[in-house]
């Protein structure tokens, strides 16, 4: 478990990351680099680089968030979300609980999933040779 005071978060990260990781915030759709990624490797956890999501489970939802079919293994918490008016399920990183969007059941096989992250709370690490 990674963890440190506000004071802390607010030196480590981006005030964009700040906000989404530690707010709950949301990034504009189609603002993000990691939308387009398309190399082979593993997007991690901007706030603590634990390894998410492997780039074998990414797709282009159209949503304009980065999109995936399933997450690396015990790598994220799913949180009930009641937040502007509805019931959603929030996706957090199981290390340092940093928020990073929410997973809905309109995504391609084989999970017929899509967790929609926020692309500014993710870091992206290329596979290597």
């Amino acid at each position: 478990m990674v963890v440190h005071s506000d004071a802390e978060w607010h030196k480590i990260l981006t005030p964009q990351q700040y906000d989404v990781l530690r707010q709950s915030g949301t990034e504009r759709a189609f603002s993000s680099p990691m939308l387009h990624e398309a190399h082979r490797g593993v997007f991690e956890c901007a706030g603590c680089e634990l390894a998410l999501f492997e780039s074998t489970t990414k797709f282009d939802s159209g949503t304009g968030w980065p999109s995936f079919w399933a997450p690396i293994k015990n790598a994220v918490l799913e949180i009930k979300d009641q937040s502007l008016f509805m019931s959603r399920i929030a996706i957090n990183c199981s290390r340092c609980n940093g928020h990073l969007g929410h997973v809905f059941d309109d995504g391609p096989k084989p999970t017929g999933l899509r967790y929609c992250m926020n692309g500014v709370a993710l870091k992206f690490k290329p596979a290597t040779a």
